[in-house]
């Protein structure tokens, strides 16, 4: 989910696209491409089980910031404006809190270094 997000937020801003939406009143001096390459690397990183502790991290400040910056609108009570990325914040920080355990490609490249 977080991939496809960052490649449309990216796509999207280098598109131009933002100027035909409404959107472009608050996202000119926005820091929207950068989030979007975290949401899209930091997505991959995850899938792959690579550098999984401090992508966790990155996206949990990621979707926080979203929170803040666009999905608070109707205050803390709508609840539906920002439960997307409350989960995939707090899902963000469970695997930086745990790590990818023994199905990542972490695990991998420390076990060919103790071998070596």
């Amino acid at each position: 989910m977080l991939v496809v997000i960052g490649i449309l937020v990216i796509l999207i801003f280098a598109g131009g696209l933002f100027a035909l939406t409404k959107l472009a009143e608050n996202l000119q001096d926005s820091p929207v491409p950068s989030l979007g390459a975290i949401e899209l690397f930091g997505g991959v990183a995850l899938a792959l089980g690579l550098f999984t502790r401090v992508a966790g991290l990155l996206l949990l400040v990621d979707m926080a910031a979203a929170i803040w910056k666009y999905n608070l609108n109707e205050g803390i009570n709508a609840v539906q404006e920002y439960e997307l990325p409350l989960i995939l914040g707090l899902a963000s920080l469970a695997v930086a809190a745990t790590g990818g355990r023994q199905f990542t490609l972490d695990r991998l490249i420390r076990m060919r270094k103790k071998k070596a």
